[in-house]
């Protein structure tokens, strides 16, 4: 499977699906040519199998698996195993050329530096995407996907599963309907990492597997010799290939604040963390957010609110009124809305939302019930006419702009350095107060050792770095030769 071949190629595969309407399968292009009759199923074709895609795809397993493509073929032997009718790729381009005109949906869930491309090349071709979280690795590819799916008509939906829950219903109608009153202050956390990070990069090379494409699992990335640490999985804890414990559980814990509040770009960020490596994401970090005021809602007022972020174990103080002994991490992390008039709690993925004063708030529902499961929303939407079609639960229209929220706050623990807040500009994506000549360096080795009983550290940094033209490239990545994403449409 060659890893060097035409974008122009593998999309002319698609051109006729890039006139912007919804994909069907080739049984009934004659009966309805723009939607997929509700009692039709997709051809939906998976990238990224062997770990997370692998959960995605047996809740789409109802519908037709035709394909399935992954850089790791041993880790992703179960799931051929499962589908043994899939056709197996390595290369997603190669299986784009030949099965374009046969797929009608494409399920994206490699490491985070891949997301886009593979999604965005998918989308340019007319097929619906579901993408897990985060949905990209940079704030300027979160916003190629969201104008992409407009521009397209297509079927959308991230992978913060939350979002199809009752508990995210739940906090917005509270929040909506006043029974929290005005929040100013959120704070939110996560127990992850639980992969490896703060590691400098390893010095050794492995062997590449037979069973494994190393350069395509590279991808857009700078080259960079295979080491069994990279992946599978713990792939999230390097800043080439992840966004850490923000970018990973952020887009599940954040998705109720970001949704109840009603937030859009922050103006501002703050990060701080333990020792920051230039390959490696830290073992802690924190990050603030500011956001400006909204427009009121009829029961509440949405006035500036600080956002705060812990992971690695850190954890804000507790607020009044919590009973002691009880654990604010639920299955994996917690929120703490801070209201005038209550104090709002609830775990990851919004479950279990609890108010401090005991409060059961009975209000009405102002959030589309989702009747069947995460994914199945978004097959569901995919069947659907692009004209009358009900939005999915995590449509990129919403999931796009969160998640440059999201990976924006990466670039506050990044930049920190610079010891200063960082203003964010969200609508031209770029920081507007960071000096000319401000520079940037990170570890590369600690050089901790102990000599007759006392420690010391002879630390290697990286060379300096200008900090404006190092966002920049965080912000939209230049990407390795032969790599190339759509142009943003107009």
């Amino acid at each position: 499977m060659s890893s060097k071949m035409s974008r122009r190629k593998f999309l002319k595969a698609g051109s006729v699906a890039a006139l912007g309407l919804t994909v069907v399968p080739s049984s009934v292009l004659g009966k309805s040519f723009g939607h997929v009759a509700p009692s039709d199923k997709l051809n939906i074709a998976g990238v990224g199998i062997g770990g997370r895609g692998f959960g995605v795809l047996k809740g789409l397993q109802s519908q037709n698996i035709v394909a399935l493509c992954d850089t790791d073929w041993k880790y992703s032997e179960r799931v051929f195993n499962h589908f043994p009718n899939a056709k197996k790729y390595f290369d997603y381009r190669k299986m784009y050329e030949e099965l374009g005109k046969s797929i009608d949906a494409v399920m994206v869930a490699t490491a985070d530096h891949t997301h886009a491309i593979i999604a965005a090349d998918a989308m340019t071709m007319g097929k619906h995407v579901y993408v897990e979280k985060p949905l990209t690795h940079t704030v300027y590819e979160s916003r190629l996907l969201t104008n992409l799916a407009k521009k397209h008509k297509l079927a959308t939906q991230m992978g913060n599963q939350g979002a199809s829950g009752e508990g995210v219903r739940t906090i917005c109608n509270w929040i909506w309907n006043g029974e929290i009153g005005e929040i100013t202050k959120v704070e939110a956390f996560t127990d992850r990492p639980i992969w490896p990070q703060g590691l400098p990069r390893p010095t050794t090379v492995d062997k590449i597997p037979k069973t494994m494409d190393w350069d395509l699992f590279i991808g857009p990335a700078p080259m960079r010799p295979f080491n069994h640490i990279y992946t599978p999985w713990n792939f999230r804890g390097w800043w080439d290939f992840g966004t850490g414990a923000l970018g990973d559980m952020a887009c599940h814990i954040l998705h109720p604040v970001f949704k109840g509040l009603q937030l859009g770009y922050p103006t501002k960020v703050q990060g701080s963390s333990t020792v920051l490596y230039s390959d490696s994401a830290p073992n802690a970090e924190m990050v603030k957010y500011t956001f400006p005021a909204r427009d009121n809602m009829p029961k509440v007022a949405m006035p500036e609110v600080e956002v705060y972020w812990y992971d690695g174990g850190l954890q804000p103080p507790r607020p009044a009124g919590v009973p002691a002994g009880r654990n604010l991490n639920d299955d994996g992390g917690g929120v703490i809305f801070h209201g005038t008039k209550d104090t709002l709690f609830c775990g990851c993925y919004g479950v279990r939302p609890w108010l401090v004063s005991g409060r059961k708030p009975e209000v009405p529902n102002k959030v589309r019930v989702v009747k069947e499961s995460h994914e199945m929303d978004w097959v569901r939407a995919c069947k659907e006419s692009p004209d009358s079609r009900i939005e999915t639960a995590s449509p990129f229209s919403e999931a796009g702009p969160f998640n440059e929220m999201v990976v924006m706050g990466v670039l506050g623990v990044r930049l920190q350095s610079l010891n200063q807040e960082l203003h964010w500009d969200g609508v031209n994506m770029k920081f507007t107060n960071i000096p000319d000549d401000a520079t940037v360096s990170f570890m590369e080795k600690d050089g901790f050792k102990i000599t007759d009983g006392h420690p010391s550290f002879n630390k290697t940094m990286s060379p300096s770095v200008n900090a404006k033209a190092f966002a920049e490239q965080l912000i939209k990545h230049n990407y390795r030769d032969g790599w190339k994403l759509p142009d943003m449409p107009r």
